[in-house]
C-alpha cells in the first residue's frame, strides 16, 4: 500500500523539478532594450522612458575616442537636458541607462593600451561613478554601464569613460551630463577589431569595487566573420554580462523568411560560445533594413524558439526613432 501510495507523489515531485527546471532554462525575461539618441525626431530620453516598454536605454555614440579626443554625437538631441532625462529614467521608471561607444564612424581607436585605459577613466569621470570639478555631460546623472589598437589606448579610454559619464571624477575633467551617473557602458563596435577592449572592460569593472558595478554590454555584429581576430574578440567578449547581438544589416545571418539557417546557426552559436553572458536577439524596428521581419513573425518563428536558449536575455531594438514610427515594440513587448 506505501508504495501505491507514494508513487502519486513522487510523480508529482518529479513533474515539479521539471517544470521548475524548464522554467529556469527557458521563457520571457521582460528584458527590452532600445537604442536611443539617432534621431532628433524621436523624442527625449524621458519619454523614450515615459513609454513603460523598455528596460534598458542605450545613449548612442560616444563616436569619437583615442588619442585623446572625445565627442558625443546625439544626433541634434541638445546636451543640456540629458542629465535631468537620465535620473529620471533610472529613478522614477527603474529603466538602466547605458552609454554606447563606437558606431557606424571611423572616428574611434584604442591603439594603445594607454589608450585603453584612458578612454576606461575619461568614461569614469565623466559619464559614471566619478566625480569632476567641471561639467559633466549629462549632469549628475549615473549612466548603467571603439577600436583599441594598443593597451595604452585602452587605458586611456577607460580613464576618460570612469571620469565623464561614470562614478569617477577628476580636477579639470568636463562632465557632458552634469551630475549624472550613467549605469554603464556598451561598447559598439562595427566592424573591425576589438583589440584592447579586453583592457577597457577591465579597468572599468575595477572602478566599480566601491560602488555600484559597472554595467558592461556589448553589441557585436552577428557574424564571426567580421571580427579580424575571431579568438582574440571571443575572449574580450566573455569580460561581457550582456550581448545584444545585432541581426541586421548582415545578409551572411539576418533572418530571412526563406532560408532560416544562418539565422538559427549564429544564434546558437552565440548562446553556445558565452553561456555565462545573457544573449539578447538584436533587431531592427524599421522595414528598410535588411533582417527585418514583421512583429507577428518574430513572435511566432523566432522568440518562441531562442527563449528556450538558458541564457537568452531579451530583444534589443533598433532604434527609437524607428520604433516610435512602426509600433514594433509595443507589438511584442508581452512576449519579450
Amino acid at each position: 500500500m506505501s508504495k501505491l501510495q507514494l508513487r502519486p507523489s513522487l510523480y508529482c515531485s518529479l513533474l515539479v523539478l521539471l517544470i521548475i527546471n524548464g522554467a529556469a532554462a527557458a521563457g520571457k525575461t521582460g528584458e527590452l532594450t532600445v537604442i536611443w539618441g539617432r534621431n532628433k525626431d524621436e523624442g527625449s530620453l524621458r519619454s523614450t522612458c515615459d513609454t513603460g516598454l523598455y528596460t534598458t536605454v542605450v545613449i548612442s555614440f560616444l563616436s569619437v575616442f583615442g588619442h585623446g579626443r572625445y565627442r558625443t554625437d546625439l544626433s541634434g538631441h541638445p546636451l543640456a537636458g540629458v542629465g535631468a532625462d537620465i535620473k529620471h529614467c533610472q529613478k522614477a521608471k527603474n529603466v538602466t541607462v547605458l552609454l554606447s561607444i563606437g558606431g557606424a564612424g571611423d572616428q574611434y581607436s584604442l591603439p594603445t593600451h594607454k589608450s585603453a585605459k584612458a578612454v576606461a577613466d575619461h568614461l569614469w569621470n565623466f559619464y559614471l561613478g566619478g566625480t569632476s570639478t567641471k561639467s559633466r555631460p549629462f549632469g549628475d546623472a549615473v549612466l548603467d554601464g571603439y577600436s583599441l589598437p594598443t593597451a595604452k589606448s585602452a587605458q586611456d579610454v577607460a580613464e576618460h569613460l570612469w571620469h565623464a559619464y561614470l562614478g569617477g571624477g577628476r580636477r579639470g575633467v568636463s562632465r557632458p551630463f552634469g551630475d549624472a551617473v550613467l549605469d554603464g557602458v556598451d561598447v559598439y563596435v562595427d566592424r573591425g577589431r576589438w583589440g584592447h577592449y579586453d583592457e577597457l572592460a577591465r579597468r572599468l569593472r575595477s572602478f566599480g569595487r566601491e560602488k555600484p558595478a559597472v554595467r558592461l554590454t556589448a553589441s557585436p555584429a552577428c557574424s564571426l566573420a567580421l571580427f579580424d581576430d575571431e579568438v582574440e574578440t571571443m575572449k574580450t567578449l566573455s569580460l561581457f554580462e550582456r550581448l545584444h547581438v545585432r541581426f541586421y544589416n548582415e545578409s551572411s545571418c539576418d533572418y530571412n523568411y526563406f532560408e532560416t539557417r544562418p539565422f538559427w546557426g549564429a544564434w546558437r552559436t552565440w548562446t553556445s560560445r558565452f553561456p555565462a553572458a545573457r544573449v539578447h536577439v538584436g533587431w531592427p524596428a524599421m522595414e528598410e533594413m535588411s533582417g527585418f521581419v514583421d512583429p507577428q513573425m518574430l513572435r511566432q518563428s523566432v522568440l518562441s524558439s531562442v527563449q528556450d536558449d538558458a541564457n537568452y536575455g531579451g530583444v534589443m531594438l533598433w532604434d527609437r526613432y524607428y520604433d516610435k514610427v512602426t509600433g514594433f515594440g509595443h507589438a511584442i513587448k508581452d512576449i519579450v
